[in-house]
Parts: structure tokens; C-alpha cells; sequence
């Protein structure tokens, strides 16, 4: 019992077009697994992952959002409370690339964080192992131009498929999940203390006599 009440859990966030990944990446990082049939997410599913971080335990619960047009209504619910969202697109796909803008704005409307300029966002290029990289259409160097114009968030480049750089970019998640939490917990109790303090100065003074 006393192990879980110290866990802390971190919601994530993946979004990206319909076919980029996602639901692959996420069961590559916490099964192990590929499925190579395609089968598109309808609403939203996740997964969670126990690890530590900074010898901290966290529970990584990671929600999976489909990336039909038709499912986008579904968002507010799922993204609020969230501690960092993550960004996929594919390699090969252009517009893959192009709507991270719609999908970036899209969660800072529908979760309303409380900082939404320093909100913790990770981007991930996928499918960098399809034709041995012949058929990509977005190089690394224009994704980092992306994340600069976005504040600088990480970038990681990953395959699903073989199982490149998948765990070092969901652990890379998990740290910018944590400090925004911490961020988060710091902002509620300077709040709370605040009204506290306001709620004693409020209080009339001298005996009731």
C-alpha cells in the first residue's frame, strides 16, 4: 500500500494523424510488441508503465487519441489533467508534418493548461526505418526548425517496427512529465497558502467583548 501512495502518476498525451504510429509505439515501449496489421484507434485507449525516475516511482499513463477528424470532439475529456503531450507524425508523410500545428493548438484548447506557453510538449518522427530511409520527406534538421518555433520541445526520431530510440524517447517524456507535475504541485500550494493567508487577514481582530 505505502509504495502505491508514493507513486506519483503522469497522464500523457500522444496525438498525430491517423497511420503515424502512435498505437505502435506505445506497445512497443510498454510490451514489447509489433503488430504489422494496421487497425485504426476509435476514441481513445492507454497503456500505463511503471518506472522510476530520479529514484522516484512513477506510474506513465499513456492515452492513445485517434487521429480520425471525426473523433476530435471526444478531445477535451481526455486531455485535461495532462502533464505532457506528445507529437508523432511520419517521416514519409508530408502532411504528417504539416497538421503538427492543428494538433499542437487543438491540445492547448481542449486540455486549457494552466500555462499553456511553457506546457511541456515532446515531438517524435516515426517510421524512419521504411525503404532504409529512401522514402522520407521531412529531414531532421526542418523537425527541429518545428520544435524551435514551438519553444524548443524535444525531438526524438524512432522506429516502432525495430524498436529504435522508442524507450529513450518515452523516458525523455516521462522527466518533462514529471518537473511540469512538480511545476504544477508548487503552483496549488503557493495558491492554497495564499488564500490561507488572505482568510487570516480577513479575520476580525481584538476579542468579542
Amino acid at each position: 500500500m505505502n509504495s502505491l501512495k508514493n507513486r506519483t502518476l503522469l497522464k500523457v498525451i500522444v496525438l498525430g494523424d491517423s497511420g503515424v504510429g502512435k498505437t505502435s509505439l506505445m506497445n512497443q515501449y510498454v510490451y514489447k510488441r509489433f503488430n504489422r496489421q494496421y487497425k485504426a484507434t476509435i476514441g481513445a485507449d492507454f497503456v500505463t508503465k511503471e518506472l522510476h525516475i530520479e529514484e522516484k516511482p512513477v506510474t506513465l499513463q499513456i492515452w492513445d487519441t485517434a487521429g480520425q477528424e471525426r473523433f476530435h470532439s471526444l478531445g477535451s475529456a481526455f486531455y485535461r489533467g495532462a502533464d505532457c503531450c506528445v507529437l508523432v507524425y511520419d517521416v514519409n508523410n508530408l502532411k504528417s508534418f504539416e497538421t503538427l500545428n492543428n494538433w499542437h493548438m487543438e491540445f492547448l484548447k481542449q486540455a486549457n493548461p494552466f500555462e499553456p506557453e511553457t506546457f511541456p510538449f515532446v515531438l517524435i518522427g516515426n517510421k524512419t526505418d521504411v525503404d532504409g530511409g529512401n522514402t522520407r520527406v521531412v529531414s531532421d534538421k526542418r523537425a527541429i526548425e518545428w520544435c524551435g518555433s514551438k519553444g524548443n520541445i524535444p525531438y526524438h526520431e524512432t522506429s516502432a517496427k525495430e524498436d529504435i530510440n522508442v524507450d529513450e524517447a518515452f523516458l525523455g517524456v516521462a522527466h518533462k512529465a514529471l518537473t511540469n507535475e512538480r511545476k504544477q504541485d508548487n503552483i496549488y500550494f503557493r495558491d492554497i497558502s495564499a488564500s490561507v493567508t488572505e482568510m487570516i487577514e480577513d479575520q476580525p481582530r481584538g476579542c468579542a467583548c
